[in-house]
């Protein structure tokens, strides 16, 4: 249903953008991310028109999520990346209209994952 892709190993400070395409239309989309050791948490969501956005505090200001339906793909673009955002991504989705999510068992639509690393 999903397949994410654009991860990578960058130094601190620089810059990455993933993709995440859907096979299909999604509403709400997002992006999540796990860490070795931690658990899977909120990055970032789009609501379907992209007129709505929400940032995990953590990477507010750095990263932007953006969508293009007529190609049913999710962009999440990672700047200033820190050592820190290094994680596997995942993008999500889910088809419940009007609806906002920072929680996973929201989404029933997961990509494979796509590993970025920062080295500081």
């Amino acid at each position: 249903q999903l397949q994410a892709s654009g991860g990578g190993l960058v130094q601190a400070g620089e810059s990455l953008r993933l993709s995440c395409v859907a096979s299909g239309r999604t509403y709400g989309m997002a992006w999540f991310r796990q860490a070795p050791g931690k658990e899977r948490e909120f990055v970032t969501a789009i609501s379907w028109s992209a007129g709505n956005t929400v940032y995990a505090d953590s990477v507010k200001g750095r990263f932007a999520i953006s969508r293009d339906n007529a190609k049913n793909t999710v962009y999440l673009q990672m700047n200033s990346l820190r050592a820190e955002d290094t994680a596997i991504y995942y993008c999500a989705g889910h088809n419940a209209i009007r609806t906002m999510s920072t929680m996973t068992a929201t989404y029933v639509y997961w990509g494979q994952g796509t590993q970025v690393t920062v080295s500081s």
